[in-house]
């Protein structure tokens, strides 16, 4: 195994609780980056060991990620080799039990890994997080046989994972899903669609919800099916704006036979599962958006002090000055606002749910208008896709409707004020 530096790394714990190489940490006092201005420094109020593993994974994003980013969104390329590197470095169940292979994180730890992976490549890293997402869920709700089967493969990568909620007739009202699993003996046999499913057809493992009861909520569970599951089939792979480092394809079920084994907790338990686990999910990609709005940040400073217009740099354009500090201003507040909601989400507050929807509705918008104004800042350098701002203007834009449209985030947070 290599560190992220591409030298030898020396005898960790892996898998496991995350540690890094001395050799890898920062002198007291330094910042993470040279050109970083501390106002906007993502390691602000960070314990050195947040310190530690959120330089590892900056490191590995300079690295391994963002000179193949353009490439990997170009060619359409599904990064595999890339992911079980990182992988080597316990981001692949950063937040599942060391027992089957993860590496123990908190929630907010999480959130530090992911929106420095993001600034390399935020398809890449969003694909990542669903993917985490799926093995917390295994781990979580399924029993130790199930969790022992399926998490080491997943924490390593050596497998990788699609979540299957979204179908074509329900998005936003997931409660509604059609997708049917009917009990026979000690199997199920599972007839439906899946619409817009990240990994689909590349991944390994998908986690399903299905109902095997009534309609509503009450009548939904949780399966686990393997590919090559006879009757499982995945449609044509989606041509998108972004997020094209990751396939996304619908998942087809014709009389596929399950398990009942496969199932994860109690029947009817899945939409409870589902929504759990997005919670988690929405703190995941909003931190993904923070990655991408730091980067493009970074991006528009440094174009603002090269270019030149009317025989001097952008930069010494008080308006442009003025929407800099505007785009830095709203990355801090949108990161403060995640982080806030991992601290909620890992301690078990009453009111995670909330600030999590909260959390993802500010900063996936704020983030996505940070990047946008980035490419403006560009002029028409930042349309050319030479010029990496408009690849995270693409990549962010969609994480104003997946793991949850914004509209139903303020749907989640009306319901809890007026109801409280």
């Amino acid at each position: 195994r290599r560190s992220a530096h591409g030298r030898p790394a020396p005898a960790m714990a892996w898998p496991g609780a995350l540690r890094v190489p001395a050799r890898l940490l920062l002198p007291a006092g330094r910042r993470l980056r040279r050109g970083i201005a501390s106002c906007i420094d993502p390691s602000t109020g960070l314990t050195e060991e947040q310190k530690e593993f959120q330089k590892v994974a900056l490191d590995f994003a300079a690295k391994e990620m963002a000179p193949h980013m353009a490439e990997w969104d170009e060619k359409e390329i599904f990064p595999v080799e890339t992911m079980r590197k990182a992988a080597q470095l316990g981001f692949g169940g950063i937040y599942v039990k060391p027992d089957v292979g993860g590496s123990g994180l908190s929630r907010l730890d999480t959130s530090i890994i992911f929106e420095a992976l993001s600034t390399g490549c935020t398809s890449t890293t969003a694909y990542m997080s669903i993917h985490n997402m799926c093995v917390w869920m295994i781990d979580t709700f399924g029993n130790e046989e199930q969790r022992r089967r399926f998490c080491p493969s997943l924490c390593s990568m050596e497998k990788f994972a699609s979540y299957c909620l979204t179908e074509p007739g329900s998005g936003s009202d997931a409660a509604s899903l059609l997708t049917s699993a009917q009990r026979k003996g000690d199997t199920y046999v599972l007839n439906g669609s899946k619409a817009f499913i990240s990994g689909g057809g590349d991944t390994d493992v998908y986690v399903v919800m299905c109902r095997t009861g009534g309609p509503g909520p009450k009548g939904i569970s949780c399966l686990v099916l393997e590919k090559g599951t006879p009757g499982l089939s995945f449609g044509k792979k989606e041509k998108k704006v972004g997020w094209n480092s990751q396939p996304t394809r619908a998942v087809i079920f014709e009389d596929c036979v399950v398990p009942v084994g496969n199932r994860l907790g109690a029947e009817g338990q899945g939409f409870s599962i589902a929504m759990k686990g997005l919670n988690g999910g929405r703190i995941n990609i909003a931190s993904c958006s923070l990655g991408a709005a730091h980067a493009s940040v970074l991006l528009a400073q440094e174009h603002l002090t090269v270019r030149k217009q009317f025989g001097e740099p952008l930069a010494n354009n008080q308006y442009l000055q003025f929407r800099l500090a505007e785009m830095a201003t709203r990355l801090v507040a949108a990161r403060l606002m995640v982080r806030n909601a991992a601290r909620a989400l890992q301690e078990g507050r009453e009111d995670a749910a909330v600030l999590c929807s909260m959390a993802k509705l500010f900063a996936t918008d704020e983030c996505f208008a940070i990047c946008n104004q980035a490419l403006q800042m560009h002029g028409g350098y930042g349309y050319l896709k030479d010029y990496a701002v408009q690849q995270f203007v693409r990549d962010i834009r969609v994480h104003q409707i997946l793991e949850g449209t914004n509209e139903v985030m303020r749907m989640i947070v009306a319901r809890n004020l007026l109801q409280g």
